[in-house]
């Protein structure tokens, strides 16, 4: 089998930011790597870092943000002589990023395209300006890739759209024109930050299926920053779960779904809406995450966890390997520790889920 290429490989990236109210330590030693083609999703709820990991990766954090440790090597190719490059991006100024690395080689969607696009701008100037900035592409010839970009992204009567602003065209279509420009410098690594938040249910399995059918076009690598777990089973290969700063749990997408073994992945599963179960009420998983302001001694998941152990209040858990990709901080792992299962009623959901999945012949 070949060797597959690593596109993005972030080794214990750690994060603080100074506020008014004192230093937040929101990245707390993330580990996160990237193939060529696959597709990574990052899990967890508002704050727990997912947002701030990426555009580290970008080079676009807040002047207030210290890198306290860690790498961001990304590879990509040349595009002159096509030679491979490597960089750690945490080492070059923010001028070198900009004419290197943003849009062109990294390119972002963000979860609202409202405030992605500019309201002053025509759409056609929007997707045209990447392709005469990074490449100095002559007008007539970055014009008709404009075209040929809304085209694929699956914009009708794209000649007519190059002339309109952001406010005449629905949230659908404003998404569509994001990925377009997104695109249109052909990047090695595309980051959808919650891409689908801001739609309805309708569009966002459509934007969900184009960004997977533009990327087996391209073979273009994505990570999917996403609170919804029915979006990650639609796109991912491989998952991080991240609670507090932290990756908590990582692993193929089959091991994330079908044999959990953090807490915390529990409860995010538990709390999908499911049509099957005999709750009147969807469970929610007790507590709120931690104010990163104050650093909780031993596991941040800890208070809100039914299974703590006395040990997860005195020391922060290792990370526990499974298999060759399955990853997990848990003291429940750890030999000594009781034995814990995962809640009946999840076993119960994930059942059903393998036995949709084998009746449609697939795995996830």
């Amino acid at each position: 089998m070949a060797e597959k290429e690593k596109i993005l490989d972030i080794k214990d990236l750690d994060i603080s930011f100074r506020t008014t109210a004192g230093t937040v330590h929101a990245i707390r030693g993330v580990d996160i790597d990237l193939y060529k083609g696959e597709t990574v999703a990052i899990v967890g709820e508002s704050g727990s870092g997912k947002s701030v990991t990426m555009k580290a990766a970008m080079g676009i954090l807040a002047s207030n943000a210290t890198v306290n440790r860690g790498t961001i090597q990304f590879n990509y190719h040349h595009l002159a002589d096509g030679s491979p490059a490597s960089v750690d991006i945490l080492t070059k100024d923010k001028k070198w990023i900009r004419s290197h690395i943003n849009g062109r080689r990294i390119a972002m969607v963000f979860q609202d395209p409202m405030t992605s696009l500019n309201p002053t701008m025509t759409i056609g100037k929007q997707i045209m300006e990447g392709m005469i900035w990074h490449y100095k592409t002559p007008k007539a010839e970055a014009w008709q890739k404009a075209i040929d970009l809304l085209k694929e992204v699956g914009i009708d009567d794209p000649e007519k759209r190059m002339k309109n602003y952001p406010h005449q065209l629905s949230g659908g279509m404003r998404q569509r024109v994001v990925i377009a420009i997104a695109l249109s410098c052909d990047p090695d690594l595309l980051i959808c930050d919650e891409p689908t938040t801001a739609l309805d249910v309708t569009i966002q399995a459509k934007i969900i299926e184009l960004i997977r059918r533009l990327q087996k076009e391209r073979g273009i690598s994505v990570i999917y920053i996403t609170h919804d777990l029915g979006v990650v089973a639609k796109v991912a290969d491989y998952v991080n779960v991240m609670y507090a700063g932290k990756i908590v749990e990582k692993g193929t997408i089959n091991e994330i779904f079908y044999d959990p073994r953090h807490p915390y992945t529990w409860g995010l599963l538990s709390a999908m809406p499911d049509l099957d179960t005999a709750d009147e009420r969807l469970y929610t998983i007790p507590g709120s995450p931690p104010n990163l302001l104050y650093e909780k001694t031993g596991d941040a998941f800890a208070p809100r966890n039914r299974y703590a152990l006395k040990v997860d209040d005195k020391a922060e858990p290792p990370m526990f390997q499974l298999t060759e990709d399955h990853f997990v901080a848990s003291w429940l792992l750890d030999p000594r520790a009781p034995k814990v299962e995962m809640p009946p009623e999840l076993k119960a959901r994930i059942e059903r889920m393998k036995e949709e999945a084998r009746k449609h012949g697939s795995e996830l």
